[in-house]
């Protein structure tokens, strides 16, 4: 099977596990041969420490790749994109990110990219994450959160994904808020049910600074639909 080009990891909300899964990916990727590197082309909320999503894809990623071209725009404010640089004074610059892609996708046999929340956040007044992904024309893999309300926030990211033209890969469920209630539980199977065989993975509660399982991730799935 050919190479991947990448996958645009998405989320149906913040603070899903987005990175967690995507670094899980990389590292998967690299274990069996692959040469993947990784994009988190804005990240806001960045303090004096970095953009801490993207060193830790850097890190998952071998370290390889200048920080400069992992992730291009950074803002200090925890917000969507058009909102944080705006909160700085300064433009987001479409262009960046677009250079910065081509400089760490001609490096990779495929690049695992980051969005900044959901595919609806803005990133200027003009342009959300589901058109970057688009431009990158990179298929989707969904992190939904493992929580009341992940029925709704999932099957509505799927109906945007369709009416945007892009194709999903996959769906990976991210349990990241503690021990699940019986009604979340009843509530998260009915979310497996109607995934099917788009679920391609599960990431259980972690220890802090733990990494998932390496075969929490169905990767013979994902890359047969990339």
């Amino acid at each position: 099977m050919s190479p991947p080009r990448g996958l645009f990891v998405t989320g149906t909300d913040t603070g899903v596990g987005k990175t967690l899964v995507a670094c899980a990916l990389v590292r998967g990727l690299r274990a069996r041969g692959l040469d993947a590197g990784a994009m988190k082309p804005v990240e806001t909320g960045v303090g004096d420490a970095g953009p801490l999503d993207a060193l830790a894809l850097r890190r998952a990623a071998g370290d390889s790749d200048p920080l400069e071209d992992i992730c291009p725009l950074r803002y200090a404010l925890p917000a969507a994109p058009t909102v944080a640089a705006s909160a700085d004074g300064r433009d987001v610059e479409l262009w960046a990110i677009r250079r910065a892609y081509e400089r760490v996708i001609a490096r990779h046999d495929c690049v695992i990219v980051e969005g900044a929340g959901g595919l609806l956040v803005p990133v200027d007044e003009r342009y959300c994450m589901a058109d970057l992904a688009r431009e990158f024309d990179l298929p989707l893999l969904v992190v939904a959160r493992a929580s009341l309300g992940t029925i709704n926030h999932t099957l509505l990211t799927l109906e945007v994904a369709v009416a945007r033209g892009l194709s999903v890969a996959g769906v990976v469920i991210s349990h990241g808020q503690g021990l699940l209630s019986g009604a979340d539980a009843a509530n998260l199977q009915a979310l497996r049910d109607a995934l099917g065989p788009a679920l391609v993975g599960e990431i259980p509660l972690l220890a802090p600074g733990g990494e998932p399982d390496p075969g929490a991730i169905d990767l013979d799935a994902l890359l047969a639909r990339s």
